[in-house]
């Protein structure tokens, strides 16, 4: 019984060891990182059904601290889609029927447009620690044989889904993540073809609405 009580210890310490280390990564590689562009897979997974939705589309994000960053998300499939959050507002523009939603970037059209996977994948070390107890599942691979760590997120206080998870390679980049809903659910964001601190141009963020735009407020 003290065999395997010190083992346990030594492996929780260990465990502890390599947690530390990654969220270290993460850290550094959060506060070097000034821009990302990406490609974007989606898979949205109703569990009572077993169907699955996937969407093609691009990333261009500025971090910031809490609510302080700017992302685009130009969605190509299945339909076209703009998604632009900036300081905490968002903008959904439906090009296919003119209309465009407004509003907090904490309401539940965000949610459902990837915003819960894409703060959690934006979050710092600090924020992470603040928000989530955090656990290693430990390393993995991602589609193209890509090395990752696999953290599970599990909520200090009450949100609107179980857990999220982190699949972060090397460099402290999260390269994937995803939400588990409270009906059991799934949202999974992958990124891919990653160009880090390009040239931005703001006013991306910015989107010009058509005239006659319908536009609904949230």
């Amino acid at each position: 019984m003290l065999l395997f009580s010190a083992f346990a210890c030594t492996e929780a310490s260990a465990q502890a060891r390599v947690l530390g280390d990654i969220l270290d990564r993460m850290d550094k590689h959060y506060n070097a990182l000034k821009s990302l562009k990406a490609d974007v897979a989606r898979a949205q997974e109703n569990s009572q059904l077993g169907v699955v939705d996937i969407y093609e589309g691009k990333l261009a994000l500025l971090p910031g601290k809490g609510r302080n960053f700017s992302v685009r998300l130009d969605w190509s499939k299945p339909k076209v889609e703009v998604l632009s959050v900036v300081k905490g507002q968002y903008v959904l523009f439906v090009p296919g029927i003119k209309r465009a939603y407004t509003g907090s970037s904490d309401s539940k059209k965000v949610s459902d447009t990837g915003g819960n996977v894409l703060s959690t994948m934006s979050m710092s070390k600090a924020e992470l620690k603040a928000n989530y107890d955090v656990q290693f599942l430990g390393q993995v691979k991602l589609p193209g044989d890509v090395d990752v760590w696999h953290l599970k997120l599990n909520p200090k206080t009450r949100a609107k889904y179980k857990f999220a998870e982190l699949w972060v390679d090397v460099n402290g980049m999260p390269l994937q993540g995803k939400v588990t809903a409270i009906n059991n659910d799934t949202d999974t964001f992958r990124l891919t073809n990653l160009q880090k601190n390009v040239s931005l141009n703001g006013k991306i963020f910015t989107i010009a609405l058509p005239s006659k735009t319908e536009i609904i407020k949230s």
